[in-house]
């Protein structure tokens, strides 16, 4: 691909689903679907599903009907967080430059490893996938470009063709903008697509036709770099930068409608330490911290704090936000629900320590903080329990859903 950067997008094959065949190897080759927390609708399906007809988005309800002999399961984003790490950390080993695009999707930078791998770039794919596969037992398929968006449309095509892997070389560049409709493009909306085909714009091929002032006219800066991406120019590198996420949020349906004061208490400490975590992989604190308790007919109550300090150790998080739960919680409401929300992040060290802080204190926090990831990265998640677990809880009221 001569002297061009070479550029991977790496996909996970839906995702959800992997994960779920990952840890029960007895669902792989079946008609398995994931869905969303409170069982609403499908959000990930396995091929045996989707050739059975299950459509992505399907209510439940409708979709247990339809194919009743296909496999449902809850999610569970707390898992799948878990196994994108491993995924992750396959690619950063494989490569010096990976940029994480979401959490199933990666940007590899390969330009160069050839040398080191001692492989073509097709075969630097195919070898790539075979260690994903090896070492954290995930399917993906990548696509390998000069761009990232070109990297986008041959990891898309990737997903229909057996070996799992697509180039778009230089020569092939023009035959496939060609053959790609508009809205196939990465970061063309409908509405984008809908107001581009009324300029008799069908392909990707014709967009990049068209000037930069027109572009900029009909769609901004944006329209601009995606012209020179899709002609294998790049606009956009591969960093390892990771862009601090706005706020941090973590819940899931209980299982059971309950009022159960200490129930409730040590499922928002789950949250919390699964959000305490995320937040310190981010090398971030928060400053404020949100609880929030849905009802059994879906009233949502919700309330917040803003901290002096920041924090990211969950058993001070923690301390706080029973007093919010506290707060909002009626003794005589069923609830299905309850979660926390960490705001207002910023990267640690911002703080300015008062001159009464205990220094001591805050590093032996820390350091357990580091202990709690460590072990959960070794073990596996919920190997640390915090909170107030008790054995053979008896709620003062509970109903099965």
């Amino acid at each position: 691909m001569g002297n061009q950067k070479v550029i991977a997008l790496v996909d996970c094959d839906s995702f959800f689903v992997s994960c779920e065949q990952k840890r029960n190897p007895e669902l792989k080759g079946k008609p398995v679907c994931v869905l969303s927390n409170n069982d609403g609708c499908v959000i990930s399906r396995s091929r045996e599903a989707k050739k059975m007809g299950v459509r992505m988005g399907e209510p439940y309800f409708m979709c247990k009907k339809e194919h009743p002999k296909a496999i449902y399961i809850t999610a569970d984003h707390e898992y799948y967080s878990f196994v994108s790490h491993q995924v992750m950390s396959v690619l950063k080993d494989f490569s010096p430059l990976v940029q994480i695009y979401s959490v199933d999707e990666a940007f590899v930078d390969l330009t160069g490893l050839t040398k080191l791998y001692k492989r073509n770039y097709k075969n630097l794919a195919i070898y790539l996938r075979q260690r994903v596969l090896e070492e954290a037992d995930i399917p993906v398929s990548i696509g390998v470009s000069s761009t990232k968006t070109l990297a986008k449309l041959a990891s898309d095509k990737s997903k229909h063709i057996t070996e799992g892997v697509y180039l778009i070389g230089k020569r092939k560049i023009e035959r496939e903008l060609k053959n790609t409709r508009i809205e196939e493009i990465w970061g063309i909306g409908r509405r984008l697509s809908v107001g581009l085909k009324k300029h008799g714009i069908i392909t990707a091929l014709e967009l990049v036709k068209k000037d930069d002032k027109w572009l900029d006219k009909e769609i901004g800066i944006h329209g601009i770099e995606m012209k020179h991406e899709l002609l294998g120019e790049m606009v956009s590198k591969v960093t390892n930068a990771e862009k601090l996420p706005k706020s941090i949020q973590n819940t899931k349906a209980f299982g059971i409608f309950t009022s159960d004061f200490n129930y409730i208490k040590n499922e928002l400490n789950k949250h919390i330490h699964t959000s305490c975590r995320k937040l310190r992989s981010y090398n971030t604190k928060c400053m404020q911290i949100g609880v929030m308790l849905r009802t059994k007919d879906f009233r949502v109550f919700y309330t917040k704090k803003d901290l002096l300090t920041p924090l990211d150790f969950e058993l001070e998080i923690s301390n706080i936000a029973i007093k919010l739960l506290e707060e909002i919680y009626d003794p005589n409401i069923l609830y299905r629900s309850t979660g926390v929300t960490l705001e207002k992040i910023g990267e640690q060290g911002f703080e300015q320590l008062s001159l009464y802080s205990d220094n001591t204190d805050i590093e032996k926090k820390a350091k357990l903080a580091q202990c709690f990831d460590k072990l959960e990265s070794k073990f596996g998640k919920n190997i640390i329990k915090t909170g107030f677990y008790t054995k053979g809880n008896k709620t003062s009221q509970t109903q099965k859903k």
